[in-house]
């Protein structure tokens, strides 16, 4: 691997993105979809069958807060064993996205797409360390607006990422929002899911990607990064930004200069601006060969 950069100081909490509850807390109409909505699967029983089968994609599944562990053991070992995260919401909430319906106080929405395996996209990703043309990751923390992960994901496609990473809980999945966002990016994209992004950090750095996190007090200039060297970028999710562990663990902080008013850029944009600033810089390089 090329030798390492010159460490960077960690700056206090920023943020690339909008203003949005840092409790982490989901749009019900995301998180149970609406009224009438053909990816929605409801009832104890169909949910359980459908994690038998394992010929869905589920998204998610809500249970009503107060529900009795007892009658839902089956389906939460069988969703711990899918890695299908479970949320819990007040009956209300189902009642609104299912009104008349007789829902049994579970709700399960399909994906508009398969996932990866994160192990296997791991390994795809760090085959072309050493090559002519090193791999670009991105990794996403806790960005839960889906009209942002789609969009991100479509410039994603377009730049030419070799994977996507988020999070499994507090973050938006692929749900059927993002997919249309994405303008078709989920045909072609490989996104997966894991359960911790600080352990996906060290598993990139053990495969010699360098791990590169963005943030509005960045110690340096986005520009500045040698980005023809493999690379991970890692964006926060909206308001929050990168959480304290991920900014730790990151090789360098780099920030986008801003002249306005406005404090930070809207997360999809920022995604945008660094992810040409890297195929420019490879670009050229490749080039000069």
């Amino acid at each position: 691997m090329t030798q390492r950069k010159p460490s960077r100081s960690r700056p206090s909490e920023a943020t690339m993105g909008n203003s949005r509850n840092d409790a982490g807390d989901f749009d019900s109409n995301e998180l149970l979809g609406r009224a009438g909505e053909s990816n929605q699967i409801y009832g104890l029983i169909p949910v359980v069958e459908a994690l038998r089968a394992n010929n869905k994609k589920l998204e998610h599944i809500t249970i009503v807060e107060g529900a009795r562990h007892e009658r839902l053991r089956e389906l939460l070992d069988l969703a711990k064993r899918a890695r299908v995260p479970v949320h819990r919401a007040p009956k209300f909430a189902l009642d609104r996205a299912l009104p008349g319906v007789s829902h049994q106080g579970v709700i399960a929405r399909s994906a508009a797409a398969a996932y990866r395996d994160a192990e296997e996209l791991l390994d795809e990703v760090s085959a072309r360390v050493g090559t002519a043309e090193p791999p670009l990751v991105l990794g996403l923390d806790a960005v839960e607006d889906p009209r942002n992960l789609g969009a991100i994901l479509r410039t994603a496609e377009c730049a030419g990422v070799n994977g996507v990473f988020i999070p499994e809980r507090r973050a938006v999945g692929l749900t059927a929002t993002v997919a249309k966002t994405a303008a078709g990016a989920l045909e072609y994209i490989a996104v997966a899911r894991v359960t911790n992004l600080v352990q996906l950090i060290e598993q990139l750095k053990q495969r010699n990607i360098w791990v590169i996190g963005a943030a509005a007090d960045g110690t340096s200039d986005y520009t500045q990064w040698d980005w023809t060297v493999p690379s991970a970028l890692f964006l926060g999710g909206e308001g929050s930004g990168l959480h304290r562990l991920v900014r730790e663990r990151c090789d360098a902080l780099v920030r986008i200069p801003l002249f306005g008013q406005i404090e930070s850029l809207n997360v999809s944009v920022a995604a945008g601006v660094i992810l040409y600033e890297a195929m420019r810089q490879r670009a050229v390089s490749n080039s000069k060969r």
